[in-house]
């Protein structure tokens, strides 16, 4: 939590102005029950109106003056918080973007979000009241206690007694609490990644009839987080009533013993009246510290989940790319890769030498590693047993940003963002023309139905892509990799949607591009990829068969079957 203060450099004047003002604020407070003190005895015990009303018109005074302090103070610790917040959640959403795949993948995306969200709010309100009350509540403790000494110190001895008292109660369930509120935030992270499941996957959800059984399991895992979050409230609710008995019962110690001193002519009525009025500041400023503790540690557990994503390293470096072109473009080097927590290698042993300009299509049942082999070439994971080259330099030795320069993917899913099309293109190609923008559309084979569209170029897109169909939203991300241009252009399974005629046009278009990429085509079909320069048929994480079509229908039983299953005769 410590490593966090770092986001409050900026705000360094507002974190030093508001306990400030507070501090201002409680000196003035401090000197209210002196000041009614003196209108008992000098006004009220005299029947002097006119010291009652001056003593009256001071203690407005004073409780202007504390209020303009109040709002002061309250405004520079909002600035500061929310200051703080800005920073955090900025600093923490580029962190996670910049973790590989795999961290992310052990983080689990449920409590990136809770801890960017939900953990964040918890510090900032943490942070707030901190700035607030964290020095004038012990301020206000101590203050009372030595202006109670002032006035009698015989009486003052029960302020000695009583506060050792609170603090032990209050300090221990603080204590007790910061575990419990770190536990109350990991069951809200199952609760979130329920929520989020059930949401992505409605649809199938009720296909297979299990809308019972998912808010049963949503069930289990609220209540869980329900009964933990009554046990942190019932030990929290112990503190105000706790510190209430222990200060009434101190005030009534003071009161007897103020007594006899009143009786014995030690002390006036308007000094017990100010002991009493201290102790009581002594209470409500307790009662404030107490529910600040609980906020404190709250912010804390969350302070602690956050900056343990912080210290998660992000896992990609590297030195620059070379300009230099070394043959064969890109290498895999007897490589494999073990995901981590997985029992077996997922891809192991793959030998492919690819050279510039090349269509390589990669082939194999579901489950076979097609997906994993090209994300190593954009780092999104990296290799755990040989060497991946491009341009004969390691990738894991290439700075990750320049790799990923050179290379444009068009993923399985096709995913799109709330906006427009041409916010989707700039994605490929943050200055691309309006023509260049036409132009791979046209490549595409998305001209037509952006031109159809309301706006052209401007055409609304709903978050996902949704008022497109399938097949529209391939094509449209398959132009956003086109726009950049690419020396590696990777289609991930990207034309599934697309029928024949179309794939194939596609695949015509992509050939005959003037800059000549090195093409990736991943594909379940054989048509997509019998017309490339090199076949790889992967089958359960290994290479099974590499070279064209011809020489695999000649020597390659997985791709023959393959072939078989979707065209029936193998000299089709």
């Amino acid at each position: 939590m410590k490593k966090l203060f770092r986001f409050l450099k900026g705000y360094g004047v507002e974190t030093v102005m508001g306990p400030l003002f507070k501090l201002l604020e409680a000196c003035f407070e401090l000197f209210v029950p002196l000041v009614v003190a003196a209108i008992i005895d000098n006004g009220i015990g005299s029947g002097d109106r006119g010291y009652v009303f001056g003593g009256c018109a001071i203690m407005i005074g004073l409780g202007i003056v504390g209020l303009v302090c109040a709002i002061t103070a309250q405004f520079f610790a909002a600035k500061a918080a929310t200051g703080f917040a800005s920073e955090l959640r900025k600093s923490l959403y580029a962190h996670i973007l910049r973790l590989s795949p795999s961290r992310r993948d052990e983080l689990g995306s449920s409590t990136l979000i809770t801890r960017m969200t939900s953990d964040v709010n918890q510090i900032q309100s943490g942070i707030n009241l901190t700035l607030r009350l964290l020095l004038r509540s012990p301020f206000i403790v101590l203050g009372s206690t030595v202006m109670a000494f002032t006035v009698d110190s015989r009486s003052a001895l029960v302020f000695v007694a009583v506060i050792p008292l609170l603090s032990l109660v209050v300090f221990g369930i603080m204590l007790i609490s910061i575990p419990l509120y770190k536990r109350i935030q990991s069951r809200l992270d199952r609760v979130t990644l329920n929520t989020r499941e059930n949401l992505n996957g409605v649809r199938v959800v009720r296909a297979f009839n299990r809308e019972e059984a998912e808010i049963r399991r949503f069930d289990e895992d609220n209540a869980a987080s329900y009964h933990l979050q009554m046990r942190a409230g019932r030990l929290s609710a112990l503190m105000n009533p706790l510190t209430y008995v222990i200060v009434n019962l101190g005030i009534v110690a003071l009161i007897y013993t103020g007594a006899l001193r009143v009786d014995s002519g030690a002390i006036s009525q308007g000094q017990l009246y100010a002991l009493v009025n201290y102790m009581s500041q002594i209470l409500v400023e307790l009662i404030k510290l107490a529910n600040l503790i609980i906020s404190i540690t709250k912010a804390i557990a969350c302070g602690n989940r956050v900056q343990a994503i912080f210290e998660v390293p992000e896992g990609l470096e590297g030195g620059s790319i070379r300009e230099d072109t070394a043959e064969p473009f890109i290498r895999f080097q007897n490589v494999g890769i073990t995901y981590s927590g997985a029992a077996a290698p997922t891809i192991q042993g793959v030998e492919l030498d690819v050279l510039k300009g090349q269509t390589i299509g990669i082939i194999g049942a579901t489950g076979s590693g097609k997906t994993t082999l090209i994300n190593l070439l954009t780092r999104l994971y990296d290799v755990t047993e040989g060497c991946l080259y491009v341009d004969g330099r390691d990738v894991r030795k290439t700075n990750v940003d320049a790799l990923r320069g050179r290379i444009a993917v068009v993923p399985q899913k096709a995913v799109l963002f709330k906006g427009t099309v041409r916010d989707n293109l700039l994605w490929g190609n943050e200055n691309a023309t309006d023509e260049q923008m036409w132009e791979a559309l046209r490549l595409a084979m998305a001209a037509d139905f952006v031109a159809g569209k309301d706006g052209g170029l401007d055409a609304q897109v709903l978050a996902h892509g949704n008022n497109f169909s399938g097949g529209q939203r391939q094509r449209l991300t398959i132009a956003r990799a086109l726009i950049r241009k690419p020396e590696v252009l990777i289609l991930d399974d990207s034309t599934s949607a697309l029928d024949l005629a179309t794939d194939a046009a596609l695949r015509r278009n992509i050939s005959e591009l003037d800059y000549s990429p090195t093409v990736f085509i991943v594909s379940q079909r054989a048509s997509s990829v019998r017309h490339a320069d090199k076949i790889v048929v992967l089958d359960d994480g290994e290479v099974v068969g590499v070279g064209d079509h011809a020489e695999l229908i000649e020597s390659c039983p997985t791709y023959i079957e393959i072939y078989k299953s979707q065209f029936g005769d193998v000299m089709a």
